[in-house]
């Protein structure tokens, strides 16, 4: 066995983010990074939008990222942090839009390690030294500066080690030019490691210390070292130094203290500020459990700055410092909004801020004001003796707020985001999708979701209304060339014209000049300001004043076909013949003198647009009945003679020459592609040289069942080419690699670009009487994602195999059910307490819910339509009472009661996640009542411990509880029962056989015999793993995934498969001597693949339809990819060699070992990274030329193979 594995959707969650002028114009971008992927995303101050400029896989685990620039210098450059156990300094290069690696300095071992650094990385604030940090001992100092020729430079390390000591966290002070000095948390556990009673332990100082870089004496000493609170999590910087321009002060330097419930300002040689940090004012909540800042970001203005901390329920807070020059008066703190948990914030100069959500979409704001005029309360440090230091270890007295809507930010951008993917099915379910659609519970808290995704272009509909007739064709053209939008609306019917007149409203036109009485055959705007119809009789140029110059057919003969652009015009007879004008200088259209006769009926024509500076275009396509494609000179010197011919497999129904620009091919200008649709759906894409007229690098690909029909459209001022078949498809550019991408959008008969006010980069279609105008504004997202919101996080689900209905578990710790926050009111309205009811009825989707205590959950069951209204709804909503959680869920069917599927859903009361405890687990049996959508509560069977894993087997129920495995009947108690060495998480069957995954012993084998009413495992893994999920990919082969991002495949032998089946009551095996201290046989690896994200969920499905089966993974920062099995040994040897060569490249930017990277805790094994292959497009045409020499291959063959791969593996 031997796979190719190819990411369909990158991980979509976002670990760090900075913000910075990157390409040095005077514009700020933001880099992302998605933990194994970097970005960089430009904002659109006038749309509020931010669009994907690049993206690029690291092949590497991103840990930290900084942003920094050198003094007086006007770009950004970006630091990473990485597990390749380097520092990795990238530049972004706006001429050939990538990231280019500036320096490159190895410090240590790869790999994710306690010691090595690359888990905090801290910059200077005028860009002269980086810290970049490990988690425990480790840090060191770079310097930064420049050489003679102006480029960036970086010193050997300097040392900064503190041994026994654990870091949490490391920041930059603003010392202005006074030497770098960083800033670091830090717990010594010298004393602890050997005192064995604890109280060392428990005795134990957090220790805020500062780093000072003496750039005279080249070395880095400890300048200062305070204890600090205990709790203290995150640093933030503090403004200081003296202002460039005068004597004044930004700021009194220093840091913020994050601490529990309190925040604190300290600086060397100054009095402490402390100030607790407000929270919400909920009638009942967990009062013992603290409140920390999880993210914050600093914003200086002219003359001030300010911060915004973000507390984990996603409340900001603005805090302010007073100060007089470096002496601080006051430290203020008081709420401002509420956003999502952020693992990142970030403010832009322009006014907007960034939120890079934990979970979920991420947000992008604008502010409206500062939140200083509003009446919310503001806490400041003088309001407490000492200012809140007269005992620093008492907490200050409790501060409360009132949560409400936005005031100060208003929401203008979302970017969708899959994280955390908890569970996915993959099903045709949606009527006439053609692939199938993945369904994926999504998120955490109040703000999960249940998504759809569909893939291809999302389309955004702007007007669509019925024309009482079905057009035929549809065309647009502005009245003059350089006009900005389009005039008129012309549609063709089968017997007349009508001309639609586009302004604030869309009317019917009058004196338009175009002929009405009959059907139209091309339009086009041509000439300065001349118009162009091509009817069925002749062709009609109507000049500026209305005036028309009328050219007519043969007498007997009628045009077929005809193609045009600005400054030709070539027509098809039904005789076969090729009529050729030009417009000449005076904009007259002049016809050539002679015609040619194809011998054959002429089906299709296309001319490309005649290129910049150029009169015309040299060449002309012509599609025939004979199953060719001619290309045929338009040139003066060898007018209408034939040049090349490809033959073809089917009729061709449509042609459309396209200049589109592929960077694989062609990265200084566009490639010149002749697109040629066939009847039976097939899509030709043919390169035409440019300069002989050859077709060559011809790819296919089946578009549907109707014929193809072709039309060159404009996309956001780009060429593109549109396909009409049973689905839409669109080919286009997009950060400069060409896309071929289906639209998820009504079936259109015919389209044509459409320009206006209120759709400046629109398409107009018809499909069928109704006419449609729609737009396509995410051409990065090939996904589409409808969203039914949730209450709970998700948990599982599964799908009713008859109704199409899904029934999802949802629970959440430390929430109150709904059910459960009424009781805690009645209990407060019982003892007379008043309280504020309208902080309750805040949405909790926005806000979630109070925080309730350790072991209390809220959950409950949902049965959602994925088909209702095209993307879903929920039909019912089951509470479950008595602090029950739901952990899973199975549709069962019982032999007992003639097959009938029942629900079985496992759940635990009073569970404790650490250590794992309830009180007591259940097996809840509900029936399917009102067609499945309602449930009806049969009977619960208590357990002893919680059931994470629940199956139908053989007519009964098996069930993972604890480590126990039991069987059970229903109106029965349990069969029996079998132990493991750990949790069961995942069970799969086929037969008598259960395949049982094990939290931390990788996969049992294990076989029922009904005599004997026995279970015996029977074949185990040769390592522990952790397993996430498994999926069966035949009778003896599993695929599973485990928790530190690998994927495997393993295979019992066949022969011991057999020697297990042929025993009626398994006494042979019972008696076998066990192996390794476990079962008697082993099973072998066959692959394995390190992806870089938790799997959630692995299903085999075919994905096109008609071809193989793929294996679908999901992780849980919302990757989604493939792994394809090869089919011949040929493919295998091609793409194994084609990798080995890219690895040589060197395309990781964070220098990171790919084989390494790809094998990080076992070595990879029978899969290809398809990801790396891909990347062979992006590479320079010289080193593509030489890899492909090596494989004795052209370059066109390379790619043709890879694109071969993907379309047949996913579609597209």
């Amino acid at each position: 066995m031997h796979l190719y594995n190819l990411t369909v959707q990158a991980p979509t969650a976002i670990t760090h983010a900075v913000v910075g002028n990157f390409s040095g114009a005077r514009q700020q971008e933001l880099v992302l990074s998605r933990g194994t992927r970097l970005e960089l995303a430009r904002l659109d101050s006038q749309t509020g939008k931010l669009s994907t400029v690049i993206a690029s896989d690291v092949f590497g685990s991103i840990r930290s990222l900084a942003a920094f620039r050198l003094t007086g210098g006007s770009k950004d450059y970006a630091i990473v942090g990485s597990d390749s156990g380097r520092i990795v300094i990238l530049e972004y290069d706006p001429q050939t839009s990538s990231f280019v690696k500036i320096h490159q300095e190895t410090y240590g071992k790869s790999g994710t390690r306690r010691i090595v650094p690359g888990q905090y990385l801290a910059t200077d604030p005028k860009g002269r030294a980086v810290m970049i940090s490990a988690m425990e001992k480790a840090k060191l100092v770079y310097i930064l500066n420049r050489d003679a020729a102006a480029k960036l430079t970086i010193s050997s390390p300097l040392e900064a080690h503190k041994a026994n000591a654990i870091i949490h966290h490391v920041v930059g002070l603003d010392v202005g030019f006074e030497n770098p000095t960083f800033a670091a948390l830090e717990v010594d556990y010298t004393e602890s490691d050997q005192d064995a009673t604890g109280e060392a332990f428990s005795n134990a100082q957090k220790m805020l210390t500062y780093y000072e870089l003496d750039l005279g004496l080249n070395h880095v000493v400890r300048k200062w070292s305070e204890p600090t609170d205990l709790r203290a999590n995150l640093l933030v910087q503090v403004p200081g130094g003296q202002a460039a321009s005068s004597d004044r002060y930004d700021g009194p330097s220093g840091v913020l203290v994050c601490c529990e419930d309190h925040i604190i300002y300290r600086n060397m040689d100054a009095p402490q500020h402390r100030v607790r940090i407000p929270r919400r004012d909920y009638p009942f909540q967990d009062d013992e459990r603290g409140l920390i800042i999880t993210a914050a970001v600093m914003h200086k203005m002219k003359g001030a700055f300010f911060f915004l901390l973000q507390s984990e329920e996603g409340d900001l807070y603005k805090v302010t410092i007073e100060h007089e020059e470096q002496e601080v008066k006051a430290l203020k703190i008081k709420y401002f909004d509420t956003v999502p948990v952020a693992s990142s914030l970030c403010i832009m100069k322009s006014g907007f801020l960034f939120v890079a959500a934990e979970f979920g979409n991420h947000h992008l704001y604008q502010f409206l004001k500062l939140g200083d005029e509003d009446e919310e309360r503001e806490h400041s440090s003088t309001d407490y003796p000492s200012f809140g230091m007269a005992d620093p270890n008492a907490p200050l007295p409790r501060a409360l707020f009132r949560p409400h809507a936005l005031e100060n930010l208003a929401l203008v951008d979302e970017l969708e985001s899959l994280n955390p993917i908890i569970d996915c099915k993959v099903l045709n379910l949606l009527p006439n999708a053609g692939t199938p659609q993945t369904f994926a519970a999504c998120g955490r808290g109040s703000r999960s979701t249940f998504r759809t995704l569909r893939y291809g272009l999302e389309a955004d509909e702007a007007i669509n209304f019925d024309l009482r007739g079905i057009p035929t064709s549809v065309w647009t053209t502005k009245l003059k060339e350089d006009d900005q939008f389009d005039a008129y609306i012309v549609l063709s019917f089968i017997n007349g014209t009508l001309v639609l007149s586009v302004g604030e409203t869309i009317t019917d036109a009058e004196d338009s000049g175009f002929l009405t009485t009959s059907p139209t055959i091309a339009v086009q705007q041509i000439g300065v300001d001349g118009l162009l119809q091509v009817h069925p009789h002749g062709i009609r140029h109507i000049l500026p004043d209305k005036r028309v110059n009328e050219w007519q057919a043969p007498p007997e003969k009628m045009i077929v076909n005809a193609t045009t652009n600005k400054r030709q015009v070539v027509v098809a007879l039904n005789s076969g013949e090729l009529v050729y004008f030009e417009l000449d200088l005076e904009g007259q259209l002049n016809e050539y003198q002679d015609r040619r006769a194809m011998g054959s009926t002429i089906l299709s024509l296309s001319v490309a647009e005649v290129p910049e500076g150029r009169q015309r275009t040299p060449y002309l396509a012509v599609g025939c009945e004979d199953q060719t494609v001619r290309i045929i000179s338009l040139d003066p010197e060898n007018t209408l003679e034939v040049i090349s011919l490809q033959a073809l497999t089917a009729p061709p129904s449509s042609i459309c020459i396209a200049e589109i620009l592929d960077a694989s091919l062609n990265r200084a200008q566009p490639t010149t592609f002749v697109n040629i649709g066939l009847q039976n759906g097939v899509l030709l894409r043919t390169v035409l040289d440019p300069l002989n007229g050859q077709l060559t690098d011809t790819r296919s690909r089946f578009l549907g069942t109707r014929p193809v029909k072709l039309i060159r459209v404009v996309l956001h001022g780009n060429p593109a080419v549109l396909a009409l078949s049973s689905r839409t498809w669109l080919n286009y550019t997009y950060q400069n690699m060409m896309h071929f991408i289906p639209l998820i959008y009504e079936n259109l008969e015919s389209a044509w670009t459409f320009s206006a006010e209120l759709v400046p980069n629109g398409f107009i279609g018809v499909s069928g009487s109704v006419l449609r105008i729609f737009h396509i504004t995410k051409l990065g997202s090939k996904l589409k994602q409808d969203v039914i919101p949730l209450d709970n996080t998700p948990r599982k689900f599964v799908a009713h195999p008859a109704n199409g209905f899904f029934y999802l578990i949802e629970s959440d710790h430390r929430a109150y059910s709904a059910s459960a926050a009424e009781q805690e009111l009645e209990r407060l309205r019982a003892t007379g307490k008043e309280f504020d009811k309208e902080i309750l009825d805040l949405p909790q989707r926005e806000f979630g819910r109070p925080k309730a205590p350790a072991g209390i959950w809220s959950s409950c069951i949902r049965i959602i339509d994925p088909v209702e209204a095209c993307y879903g709804r929920t039909v019912r909503v089951v509470e479950l009472d008595n602090n029950e959680a739901a952990f899973s869920i199975a549709a069962v069917p019982f032999a007992a009661r003639d097959n009938v599927l029942h629900l079985v859903v496992g759940t635990a009361q009073d569970t404790f996640l650490s250590p794992r405890s309830c009180t007591s687990g259940f097996l809840r049996t509900y029936k399917f009542v009102e067609d499945g959508r309602g449930l009806e509560l049969l009977h619960k069977t208590e357990v002893d411990d919680v059931p994470l894993a629940i199956l139908g087997f053989q007519g009964r129920l098996a069930a993972g509880v604890g480590k126990s495995l039991r069987l059970y009947d229903i109106g029965k108690q349990k069969l029996l029962r079998k132990n493991f060495p750990s949790t069961i998480v995942t069970l799969n069957t086929q037969g008598s056989r259960l395949l049982v995954g094990d939290m931390q012993e990788s996969i049992h084998f294990a076989v029922y015999k009904p005599p004997e009413t026995r279970l015996i495992i029977f074949a185990d893994d040769t390592q522990p793993r952790y397993i996430t999920t498994t999926t069966m990919l035949d009778y003896n082969t599993v695929v599973a995934g485990d928790r530190f991002g690998n994927i495997f495949v393993n295979r019992l032998d066949p022969k011991v498969s057999d020697q297990i089946d042929d025993d009626p009551v398994g006494a042979g095996i019972m008696h076998e001597k066990g192996i390794l201290m476990g079962a008697p046989h082993k099973t072998s690896l066959l692959a394995h693949f390190h992806v870089g994200d938790i799997i959630t969920s692995l299903h085999k499905v075919s994905m096109v339809t008609g071809a193989r089966e793929v294996i679908i993974y999901t992780g849980l920062h919302g990757t989604i990819g493939v792994l394809v099995p090869f089919i011949s040994k040929e493919d295998v040897d091609f793409i194994s060699t084609l990798e080995q060569h890219m690895r040589t490249e060197q395309l990781s930017l964070v220098g990171r070992d790919h084989l390494a990277w790809r094998g990080y805790y076992v070595p990879v094994k029978a899969v290809v990274d398809g990801d790396l292959c891909e990347m062979f497009a992006r590479l320079l045409p010289h080193r593509q030329s030489v890899i492909a020499g090596e494989l004795d291959r052209t370059v066109g063959e390379v790619l043709k193979k890879l694109e071969q791969l993907r379309v047949m593996a996913i579609g597209f």
